[in-house]
């Protein structure tokens, strides 16, 4: 059972304000790198005389080292605690991402946005295991989404320093700030401790010989299901998010002839429309289900895509992108919540990580695939798959027995049988 069902009170424990802001920050910093990318892209194509192709496998090369670095510190982070692998990941995403500065050819921003993304890849799963067992049941889709929320706020700080630095001392020198997150590090390690759900569950795993392995999340054929499910969710969830935020400031640029200063203030309002998403979705996923909150934004996503064809004002591009984000970006919270329900504790970090770095790497190509798009066909065109995939994955979530058990089942106690 978390041991947070037993905090009832409406006020915040210690222990729980340090987890919620310590996730909040760790995604903040995580998001604020990926964005860098976004809007660093343009500038990194004209520099290094790049093609979009290939400057969309850089996103994708960051979402290849998350699934590498998911899988390793989601076992560690099951394994030695959460919080040190919290720590660890941190590290390895700040450090990766400062050494941008010296990146001058297309192989070295490869190779660094690779080990970038096995810091950032480990990150994840931590974090939302860390929220699983410090509140109640019944609070985890707000929780998840405040975390998540957090890192909006990333992406405004990353959308106002590229704006200023960028036009100044080129694309390299925003990745300087890339070593911020280590100062997290200390505050981390000081304050947050192991929930006593996770050493009771480790306990217990090592007393009755359970290992903790990927092939716990394959066990029984209804749980290859639902894992393989989630997974395509996810794929789905990356694929839009990446495909739009990697290139829509580039899009915004070039089609609507603004410069980088302006197209970051339209990227500002993208994503405080996605932060109030998050809001929205996570009461709606604690007050109803989780299915009801996923069968709104998924159908929705599906649907707001095309406003931003009409778009052609200033005003008008801010309210669309406001409500692509809305939609578009408002359930990646839901995801951590819904994970961290279905599966038992000892296994909460892996399966986090494992599915939502599947997703990251698979569905990071759709940077490559809304480049080919681009180059080849139109916006139109571009929307319309990824309206498709919206689709895509509301059928699979309506095929997921484990969405209907979600509404009063505590955090996971059981493994599916």
């Amino acid at each position: 059972m978390n041991n947070s069902n037993n905090c009832t009170a409406k006020k915040m424990t210690r222990d729980q304000k340090w987890t919620i802001a310590s996730t909040a920050a760790g995604f903040s910093l995580e998001n604020m790198d990926i964005m860098f990318l976004s809007f660093a892209l343009t500038p990194i194509i004209a520099s290094l005389h790049i093609s979009q192709g290939a400057a969309g496998l850089i996103g994708t090369m960051t979402n290849l080292g998350m699934l590498l670095g998911g899988a390793i510190f989601g076992l560690l982070g099951d394994k030695i605690g959460r919080i040190k692998t919290f720590s660890y990941t941190i590290f390895i995403f700040a450090f990766a991402t400062g050494a941008m500065y010296f990146a001058h050819s297309l192989p070295i921003v490869y190779l660094l946005r690779f080990l970038a993304g096995i810091g950032a890849g480990g990150e994840y799963g931590v974090g939302m295991a860390l929220i699983a067992e410090n509140f109640a049941a019944k609070q985890v889709g707000r929780m998840t989404s405040i975390a998540a929320i957090g890192g909006q706020i990333g992406a405004i700080f990353a959308a106002l320093a590229a704006s200023v630095i960028i036009p100044r001392f080129g694309w390299n020198a925003l990745f300087l700030l890339g070593i911020i997150p280590v100062i997290l590090t200390y505050f981390v390690r000081r304050h947050l401790t192991e929930s006593e759900e996770f050493l009771k569950a480790k306990a217990d795993a090592q007393k009755n010989h359970r290992k903790i392995s990927f092939t716990r999340l394959f066990a029984t054929p209804q749980l290859t299901f639902q894992t393989l499910g989630l997974m395509v969710m996810t794929i789905v969830q990356i694929a839009g998010y990446f495909g739009l935020m990697n290139w829509l400031p580039s899009i915004v640029q070039k089609q609507q002839g603004l410069s980088v200063s302006k197209s970051s203030i339209w990227m500002i309002a993208t994503i405080i429309g996605m932060s109030f998403g998050m809001v929205v979705f996570g009461y709606i996923m604690d007050k109803f289900s989780a299915k009801i909150a996923f069968s709104i934004f998924l159908i929705g996503s599906a649907c707001v895509l095309f406003v931003i064809l009409a778009a052609h004002t200033a005003l008008t591009m801010i309210l669309a992108g406001m409500l692509i984000g809305f939609f578009s970006n408002g359930m990646f919270g839901g995801y951590g919540a819904v994970i961290s329900q279905l599966y038992p504790a000892e296994i909460r970090s892996t399966a986090n990580n494992i599915i939502m770095n599947v997703g990251r790497a698979i569905g990071g190509f759709s940077s490559f695939i809304i480049g080919i798009l681009m180059q080849s066909f139109n916006l139109k065109v571009t929307m319309m798959f990824l309206s498709g995939l919206y689709l895509v994955s509301f059928i699979v979530m309506q095929l997921l027995p484990g969405f209907r058990q979600l509404k009063n089942v505590p955090t996971a106690e059981v493994e599916p049988e």
